[in-house]
């Protein structure tokens, strides 16, 4: 079954969100470009497909994913 996998991830001073061939945003908090993150995701899911959501701890940890349906 098709997935999608987007990350939110910090870059600097900065937090984007990336996927496959895919970064955009500069978000001032992880909780800004989560937020952002989960909308993007609702894209997807709302066509049915499932997205994982990979998100950068502040201490650069890059924890399992959470599904989303």
């Amino acid at each position: 079954m098709t997935e999608v996998h987007y990350g939110v991830v910090r870059f600097g001073d900065h937090w984007s969100i990336v996927g496959d061939n895919l970064r955009f945003g500069h978000y001032a908090t992880r909780f800004e470009a989560s937020d952002a993150a989960l909308r993007l995701a609702e894209q997807s899911t709302g066509m049915g497909v499932p997205v994982r959501l990979h998100v950068q701890e502040d201490d650069f940890i890059l924890p399992s994913p959470t599904l989303l349906y």
